[in-house]
């Protein structure tokens, strides 16, 4: 069997999708692109109506080109909304969320092995979907050198405009242990970074007996059992909400050779009569001190954050106010994400509606104001030196704190290197 597996969104729908792969490979089955596919999976993202309409517009795309491939189409919208994904041409199977273990017997017709039924070994260790089946998975399977690992899946933070928390359930986090024992199985594959991520991952081990946090989990995996046989991998920890990151953490990042210095911290606005309007459990105050701190503690460190604009009720002084705070902040990246309706979710019940065509224009502003950002710090960086793992053909490698630099050929792919930044050309940075 050929497939192809398409994914829309956050790191967790990665991770999930990863997870897919490997459960295939092992199996025999064959990646193909999804012209050439007798199975395409689509792994949706529901955050915005834009990516919904991403995901039908695929759907449809993978139907013209291929109608003979059979989609199957899970993710966020597909647990909103599966009836719209239902009625699109060539969809056979639509899973929520909470049924991705079952992927697999959707797909080839068959019933999973018995470790991989959404049993309580699975579903309550991996939440939905993403687990450890044995295969011989290795870096570049799916265009990744880097491997991507869910710790925690679900939500239970009440923010008015965010539908996620139905999409993806109560918080539930895999034990240490196992993600130890998963650590050590990817990098015996030979994955020598992994991204750690969660749907809230700052929650980790709340919901765990006896309950653990965030910090026990780093700590645990910044030391390594003695009879580890690999070499340790870099750790690069995915989005973490402002309330959740605490000096112990940044201390940690700071200190060890373990973890990535790489942050992102979601802001989504300055304002924080719009921060209480979205129900954001921080204001600009505590966020300003936090990323400025990291800042001292780690010059060098990159940090990101995502921002919403046009939210019900943003006034133009609201906005410039955002505008100001971004223009001066230690920020090195910025994701924008315009406002839209998610009908069941209170913000979308909100009065003082942004017109379309303001938010459009603030989402341009927002976004020039993250490209100068991104250009300053790309330029305080030209000089140094770190290392930085090889991609794609070995031509390319990430620094640790998620720069991207052209190098000299005569590198493989997923080799540790030591890079220095020496210039900048066309958008893109040099090194050797």
């Amino acid at each position: 069997m050929r497939y192809a597996v398409i994914t829309f969104g956050c790191r967790v729908n990665q991770a999930d999708s990863l997870g897919f792969e490997e459960d295939l490979l092992a199996r025999g089955a064959v990646p193909a692109e999804p012209a050439a596919a007798d199975v395409v999976i689509v792994n949706t993202c529901s955050v915005t109506a834009t990516a919904d309409q991403g995901a039908r517009q695929t759907i449809r795309r993978v139907a013209r080109d291929n109608p003979k491939a059979r989609i199957v189409v899970t993710g966020c919208y597909a647990t909103r909304r599966p009836e719209e994904l239902r009625a699109l041409t060539n969809v056979a199977a639509v899973v929520s969320n909470d049924n991705k273990p079952d992927m697999l017997s959707l797909v080839r017709g068959v019933r999973l092995q018995p470790d991989l039924q959404k049993d309580q070994s699975t579903a309550d260790r991996f939440g939905d979907g993403e687990g450890s089946c044995g295969a011989a998975i290795e870096p570049g399977v799916a265009g990744r050198t880097a491997f991507t690992l869910r710790v925690q899946t679900g939500c239970a933070e009440p923010c008015s405009y965010c539908i996620i928390p139905t999409t993806r359930g109560t918080p539930r986090s895999v034990p240490i242990a196992d993600v130890q024992r998963e650590v050590a199985r990817v990098a015996a594959a030979g994955f020598k970074e992994i991204a750690l991520t969660g749907v809230h991952l700052g929650s980790y081990g709340r919901d765990l007996s006896p309950t653990v946090s965030l910090i026990d989990l780093l700590r645990a995996l910044e030391h390594p059992a003695p009879s580890t046989e690999h070499p340790a991998p870099l750790f690069r920890l995915s989005s973490l909400e402002p309330m959740d990151c605490p000096r112990e953490i940044v201390d940690l990042i700071a200190s060890s050779e373990r973890f990535a210095p790489h942050f992102h911290l979601p802001l989504q606005h300055a304002s924080n009569r719009l921060l209480q309007a979205m129900r954001r459990p921080y204001t600009i105050e505590h966020y300003a001190t936090l990323v400025g701190g990291i800042r001292a503690r780690i010059p060098n460190a990159s940090i990101g954050s995502d921002i919403i604009v046009g939210f019900p009720g943003e006034t133009g002084e609201d906005f410039e106010q955002l505008c100001a705070y971004l223009e001066r902040s230690p920020l090195t990246h910025i994701h924008v994400f315009p406002y839209s309706d998610r009908p069941g979710t209170d913000a979308a019940a909100m009065r003082d509606k942004v017109p379309g065509a303001v938010v459009r224009e603030r989402g341009r502003r927002i976004r020039e104001i993250g490209q100068r950002l991104t250009t300053r710090f790309r330029q305080s960086q030209l000089g140094t030196t770190h290392r930085a793992l090889t991609l794609e053909d070995g031509s390319v490698a990430v620094t640790g704190n998620y720069l991207k630099v052209r190098i000299p050929p005569g590198h493989a792919r997923n080799d540790w290197v030591e890079v220095r930044i020496l210039s900048e050309r066309s958008g893109e940075l040099l090194g050797g």
